[in-house]
């Protein structure tokens, strides 16, 4: 039991450390590579999903039952459709700043929707470590002077766009598990992302004549590399280990890994720098996460 939460909190902090990356890279493809997020999406899932569909061929074969399917259906839309439209949307209409702030309060949001559709308990420990995370997770980003990812000024749509982003992947995070539980991550996975691929379809091919991939540089080319490959498959790989091991308030609590890797980028470019400030509020985060992984809860 002790072996397999590990794994799942390693999964969980994988998954966000590669997010958190990401940030900076997919701000650059939102701004260079003038390629609509709807498009950038359907390549991320087709590539991702083909990689999943590659690896089950070499894995046991898993039948997933009918009544199943429409769940998993929900799920690429609650968890990679909508998320994922929704933040590239985002990220090229809100500042770094405020776009760690706004997405800060998906572990309180995950928290009530686990409460709601899971009746996951929230104890007075659970409560209070989100809030602190919380606290911490805006003060390290309030007292940073990093401009890691995000657009010069926040305009509404963005902050809408955030909401939204936060909302969904909440409702994800606080409504699948016993679905990711009953199957394999390859499986699971598989099928998420074909659906993914197919929700996009309608949206996409309009758009693909007015498409100029040469136009794209050399350079956002590897970044939409590390997009596809790292922050598509390896992510949503990790994400569901993390998923079906710890609860999912306490797998959303690891998002606050984001900004904290993307002030630690900008320190080691040198635009920014360690402060007392920063180390008391990283503290804060950290003792959230452990309050949340110390209270009660009702065994699965």
């Amino acid at each position: 039991m002790r072996k397999s939460i590990a794994i799942g909190h390693l999964a969980a902090a994988g998954t966000y450390l590669i997010f958190g990356i990401n940030i900076v890279f997919c701000r650059d493809i939102a701004t260079k590579s003038g390629l609509a997020p709807v498009v950038l999406f359907a390549m991320r899932a087709l590539v991702a999903g083909a990689l999943f569909w590659l690896v089950s061929l070499f894995a046991p074969r898993e039948r997933v039952a009918g009544r199943d399917m429409f769940k998993i259906l929900g799920a690429a839309v609650l968890g990679i459709f909508l998320p994922q439209l929704t933040f590239l949307n985002a990220i090229a209409r809100t500042t770094a700043v405020d776009l760690s702030i706004i997405t800060a309060v998906t572990p309180i949001l995950t928290m009530f929707a686990a409460a709601i559709f899971l009746r996951e308990p929230v104890t007075w420990k659970k409560a209070l470590g989100v809030l602190v995370s919380f606290v911490g997770v805006v003060w390290i980003v309030v007292q940073s002077n990093a401009h890691v990812g995000g657009a010069s000024a926040t305009t509404p749509q963005g902050i809408v766009y955030c909401v939204l982003n936060c909302t969904f992947f909440a409702l994800y995070l606080g409504t699948c598990r016993p679905l990711i539980a009953r199957y394999s991550v390859v499986t699971f996975m598989k099928w998420v992302f074909l659906f993914s691929f197919l929700l996009s379809l309608p949206f996409v091919l309009p758009l693909l004549p007015g498409v100029s991939f040469a136009a794209v540089s050399g350079s956002v080319w590897w970044e939409i590399s590390f997009l596809v490959f790292f922050a598509t498959f390896v992510a949503y790989f990790l994400l569901p280990v993390g998923q079906a091991r710890i609860r999912p308030t306490l797998v959303s609590m690891y998002g606050y890994l984001q900004p904290i890797i993307a002030i630690a980028l900008a320190i080691a470019a040198g635009t920014d720098r360690i402060t007392l400030a920063k180390a008391v509020a990283a503290v804060l985060v950290f003792a959230g996460v452990a309050l949340v992984n110390n209270s009660k809860k009702r065994e699965l």
